[in-house]
């Protein structure tokens, strides 16, 4: 009984990874258009826009909170 569910272990996971790998694809056709149309930097300059802003959002988050708790441990409330 063990080796019989080793074996349809072993089978399943050798068609999932044969799966998976038949799927992959040798270059990405969709960064090669962007690319030649020189469309990529927008999106990279899309991403990094948003990224900046979340950081700075984070950060102004993170300095309004430490100001809070400042004035909460000043005024005696724990």
């Amino acid at each position: 009984m063990r080796k019989l569910f080793k074996y349809a272990c072993s089978l399943l996971t050798a068609l999932l990874l044969h799966t998976v790998l038949w799927a992959q694809d040798a270059r990405p056709e969709m960064a090669d258009v962007m690319r030649s149309n020189g469309k990529i930097y927008v999106v990279v300059a899309v991403c990094l826009t948003i990224l900046l802003g979340l950081f700075g959002y984070v950060f102004f988050i993170d300095r309004k909170i430490s100001r809070l708790e400042k004035e909460g441990h000043h005024s005696g409330v724990e």
